[in-house]
């Protein structure tokens, strides 16, 4: 996977992106991940990049001389303006990410490019000619496309062979199978009052599995019900694991009396 960033802060994304999990996964050649300067490809002496809109606002415009970056180049690469603002007032097309993106695009693409839009945002003509996908990080405003664009290049990179040592390290998180992921532990096993439960010092691994999927159930019913409501809870294994919840919230509510 190769993922090529255009910012006008290359230094700190980069610095950013060779860190850590995704520094050790880039010198192993698992992933490569670019930082280019947009004002490197401007034809003006000043290297501006940014220009008035018709109406006042100042634009961070990707004029002409961007454009021929990608045309220069044979092979197709996906672009994807990484939006800095609220998707819904102000990029109305701008798909709010999540992991299902980033399982696809690790998944389909072996190059992308993520172009960060800053000040009113990316001038519409280059998002017609060139963008596939525009895409948000949700209803917020952001100080400029970069936080968006590292935060997109993390998400997908991880799920490239490789870059974790096995595939359970991500498959077992938040948001991978529709569930938020399980609470937890480590030592000491008390702390503060506070001790681990007791299943999970057992060795059943069965039994440990299942009070995980407790656990995600109950937190994603809590904290996310938008994402239980798409849960299919139908089998035997789910449907005993609900009722086990039902009967102990009984029982909490019971004892609070």
């Amino acid at each position: 996977m190769r993922i090529d960033i255009m910012t006008l802060f290359p230094e700190t994304v980069g610095d950013m992106m060779n860190e850590s999990i995704l520094g050790r996964a880039q010198e192993r050649d698992f992933i490569k991940i670019e930082c280019h300067q947009i004002r490197d490809y401007t034809t003006n002496k000043q290297n501006q990049v940014d220009d008035y809109g018709l109406y006042g606002d100042y634009l961070a415009v990707l004029t002409k001389a961007k454009l021929t970056l990608y045309e220069r180049d044979g092979t197709e690469k996906l672009v994807v303006p990484v939006s800095m603002t609220d998707p819904v007032l102000k990029s109305p097309c701008g798909k709010t990410f999540c992991q299902a993106d980033a399982k696809r695009l690790a998944r389909e693409f072996d190059n992308l490019i993520l172009v960060c839009g800053h000040y009113e945002g990316i001038d519409e003509r280059f998002i017609e000619e060139c963008v596939d996908e525009e895409m948000s990080l949700g209803d917020f405003v952001l100080t400029g496309g970069e936080y968006a664009a590292m935060a997109i290049a993390d998400a997908v990179c991880r799920l490239c062979p490789g870059v974790l040592s096995t595939p359970e390290c991500y498959e077992n998180e938040s948001h991978w199978d529709g569930l938020l992921e399980y609470p937890q532990y480590s030592r000491p096993y008390e702390w503060h009052g506070r001790k681990v439960p007791d299943i999970l010092l057992s060795g059943h691994h069965a039994n440990i599995a299942k009070w995980r999927r407790k656990m995600s159930l109950r937190r994603t019913r809590e904290r996310r019900p938008d994402m239980y409501a798409k849960l299919d809870l139908s089998s035997k294994a789910d449907q005993k694991l609900l009722a086990e919840i039902e009967a102990e919230d009984r029982a909490a509510q019971a004892e609070q009396k």
